[in-house]
């Protein structure tokens, strides 16, 4: 399963049944679950743990030191959950001890080619980050998340679960979730609704979150106000997420 041109350090962890292709590097303190393939010429560096059935294709990297200046070689690492798909040219960076010293990658989420993601940054499960998307570090993406081709999310940004953002975005506030967001710099355009419609979400659960919306972005209230009257009008699980996205912002919410 692994080929005789790969290069595994005797101190990684493998299961049985993970395959390496050709020329690929796994590094020390390495940990890779079951049914995981990885393709060739990828390089893994630890420490770094990947759950299972993931699969890394070729030239991408993951878990290599971070790009932030201030990093001095710390023992941090990069976690990875299960059924992942991380294609061409990806990068995956370790976290820093200036955060919580580790990248955190949930599951079922696809990386498409030559996207990076930077040090520290959580991502929630099943998200597709398109071609050519740059995290920069300490980013959170929340579950079920969409990010268009070629866009970018400034350090410390929040982006919302179910939450959508158009190819080409420069996002450098944060996201509610729900909230479809295009342009340079990006804007609200509405709610996510054909993607809250594909995943089942209620008609009342939409209408809710229409007018939870409708507060935040078009009656002129505050966003103090709005979530006053969010919460006073609705006790949805799906209006306290949207109120909730807003009230963890640190850097405003994209409008």
């Amino acid at each position: 399963m692994i080929h005789p041109t790969a290069i595994v350090d005797p101190d990684a962890r493998l299961a049985d049944d993970v395959e390496v292709g050709p020329f690929s590097v796994i590094g020390a303190d390495v940990e890779i679950g079951a049914g995981s393939r990885i393709g060739p010429h990828v390089v893994i560096q630890g420490p770094t743990v990947l759950g299972e059935r993931n699969r890394v294709f070729q030239f991408a990297s993951v878990g290599e030191e971070c790009q932030d200046k201030k990093y001095a070689g710390e023992p941090t690492r990069l976690v990875m959950g299960d059924d992942n798909i991380v294609r061409e040219g990806v990068t995956l960076h370790r976290g820093t001890v200036q955060d919580r010293g580790e990248t955190i990658i949930g599951s079922r989420n696809l990386f498409m080619a030559y996207v990076h993601v930077g040090h520290d940054c959580v991502i929630g499960n099943d998200c597709i980050l398109a071609n050519q998307v740059t995290l920069a570090g300490h980013v959170t993406l929340g579950d079920v998340v969409i990010i268009g081709g070629l866009s970018a999310i400034h350090q410390f940004c929040h982006f919302g679960a179910h939450a959508m953002a158009g190819g080409g975005s420069i996002i450098t506030k944060d996201t509610p979730a729900y909230v479809m967001i295009n342009g340079n710099p990006a804007q609200a355009h509405g709610l996510n609704l054909i993607g809250l419609r594909r995943r089942g979400f209620s008609n009342e659960a939409i209408r809710a979150l229409g007018e939870a919306y409708k507060m935040v972005y078009r009656q002129g209230m505050t966003v103090e106000q709005a979530l006053i009257e969010i919460r006073t009008q609705y006790s949805l699980p799906e209006t306290e997420a949207f109120a909730a996205s807003i009230e963890v912002s640190s850097r405003g919410i994209v409008r």
